[in-house]
């Protein structure tokens, strides 16, 4: 009997003292994993030989950041410079301004969009009847799968300095205001107009994560006598800071994203200044200036930061809101 017992207490788990699963769970479980979902993974080989071929294939051409790259000789004939491409791209002013102009940019990107997508997520919820609440989403919904090739076109026509939005800005009697062609603006500029194009998927996500919480704590809330901004401060916003966490984690990997498409459509030299990115620098430098070897540099480093940026992102969204992909 004592040794029952003693084979018991050996086996039993003292409580709070569970071992935490580690991110990849261990190669067996990685195995397991593999058998059970196979056919999931059958139909993702399309997809994943498709990205093999046309994403990691062309990688070989990276070796042209190390290069003094001709198209004539090729890679085997082109000579090796080492680092020099990389030490050239630090010492001009130009690349360093775009840099920190890519992170101011996709940072305040980043952030308006997500306060703006849990405000009007928010918004939306309070919303009683079915039709508006559809018709509203909708609206808001429909910019996200606009191109900036189309809405470049319209917000040039709206932010001319002859535009709809100057004509109105005089006709309230204030001076026009250069949208497009202000150093100190058009960052801002870029800024509210993603915003306002992005937001809706945003809204989109944060409304699902509201629509899941128990209404059973908010009839509790009003027994107790909460009033309506007391329900959405205490008991929305917590409810839907795991998903908020985990939105804000995963678009780390996308900060020196600044959106190639919206500022490539709509900058000019007068706003290199502030609105040059590190995309439309290495379009400029590496194809229109046919340095390919200076571009490759500017491409791995990039791909490099946003790699490092994105794995840290991934880790954080699984230590905060255990989120993982494997």
């Amino acid at each position: 009997m004592g040794t029952a017992t003693g084979s018991a207490s050996q086996l039993a788990v003292p409580v709070g003292k569970k071992k935490k699963e580690r991110y990849f769970g261990g190669g067996g479980r990685i195995v397991r994993r593999f058998r059970k979902e196979w056919p999931l993974h059958l139909l993702i080989l399309p997809a994943f030989i498709v990205t093999l071929i046309f994403s990691y294939g062309p990688m070989y051409g990276l070796i042209m950041a190390f290069q003094d790259f001709h198209p004539v000789h090729g890679f085997s004939g082109s000579p090796w410079v080492g680092l020099d491409n990389f030490r050239w791209l630090f010492s001009q002013p130009a690349f360093v301004r775009t840099i920190s102009n890519t992170f101011f940019i996709s940072i305040f990107k980043i952030l308006f969009a997500t306060i703006a997508s849990i405000t009007f997520s928010i918004l939306l919820n309070e919303i009683r009847l079915a039709f508006a609440k559809r018709f509203f989403q909708t609206i808001i919904y429909i910019p996200h799968f606009i191109s900036w090739i189309i809405l470049a076109g319209v917000m040039q026509t709206i932010l001319a300095s002859d535009g709809i939005l100057n004509t109105f800005i005089m006709a309230l009697g204030f001076d026009r205001v250069p949208f497009l062609t202000n150093p100190n603006i058009f960052p801002w500029t870029m800024i509210w107009s993603d915003v306002w194009k992005t937001f809706g998927f945003g809204t989109v996500v944060y409304l699902a994560a509201i629509t899941s919480i128990d209404p059973q704590i908010y009839e509790s809330a009003v027994v107790d006598g909460a009033s309506k901004f007391r329900q959405i401060w205490s008991i929305t916003l917590p409810m839907m800071m795991p998903i908020i966490v985990l939105m804000l984690t995963l678009n780390m990997g996308n900060v020196l994203n600044a959106g190639f498409d919206q500022i490539f459509n709509l900058y000019s030299p007068v706003v290199y200044s502030t609105g040059d990115i590190l995309d439309t620098y290495l379009f400029r430098l590496g194809l229109q200036g046919g340095q390919f070897s200076v571009g490759a540099a500017v491409g791995l480093m990039r791909a490099v930061v946003s790699a490092v940026l994105m794995s840290l992102s991934l880790w954080f969204a699984y230590k905060v809101a255990n989120y993982k992909i494997f």
